[in-house]
């Protein structure tokens, strides 16, 4: 159940820490995090859900936050590009060379940290089908692929 704290305010637990956050209704959970909190990691692009710049990891999966209203957010977990403390698959992105302008690499990581966390044993279809839902056009999808087998081939379940 939605408990506000005061008209428009709402707790948000992001990246380990409870935010208060003023937010109208009708707010993205994309809006909240860049322009009330400025956590600007997440991006964005297309503002309709198929780009994934915007990705996050709510409760561990990644959720495209320009689809979310920020009270739908309340009482989960939120993790941002910022909360995310040097996981292999940052490193794996520079070491294969997964991106370029860099604009939607931070939503890539965080949907390849949510593949790597839910899907430890993730084969060649599971890769491809979870790096359908993000949209590059400056690299191949070659590089990032590389990237998340590098960190799945060194931390077997």
């Amino acid at each position: 159940m939605l408990q506000m704290i005061d008209e428009g305010l709402i707790e948000l637990n992001i990246n380990g820490e409870t935010r208060k956050v003023l937010v109208r209704p009708a707010d993205t959970l994309l809006f909240a995090l860049r322009e009330r909190l400025g956590l600007t990691g997440a991006k964005p692009g297309c503002e309709n859900g198929d780009c994934g710049a915007c990705t996050i990891l709510l409760d561990g999966w990644p959720v495209k936050s320009c689809l979310m209203l920020a009270v739908e957010a309340v009482g989960h977990q939120i993790t941002t590009i910022e909360g995310l403390e040097n996981p292999p698959i940052q490193q794996a992105f520079v070491e294969k060379f997964a991106f370029q302008c860099g604009y939607c690499t931070p939503g890539f990581i965080m949907n390849c940290q949510g593949l790597i966390n839910n899907h430890p044993e993730a084969d060649e279809a599971t890769i491809n089908e979870w790096l359908q839902s993000n949209i590059c056009r400056c690299t191949s999808y070659q590089e990032i692929t590389a990237a998340i087998k590098s960190v799945l081939q060194k931390n077997p379940a």
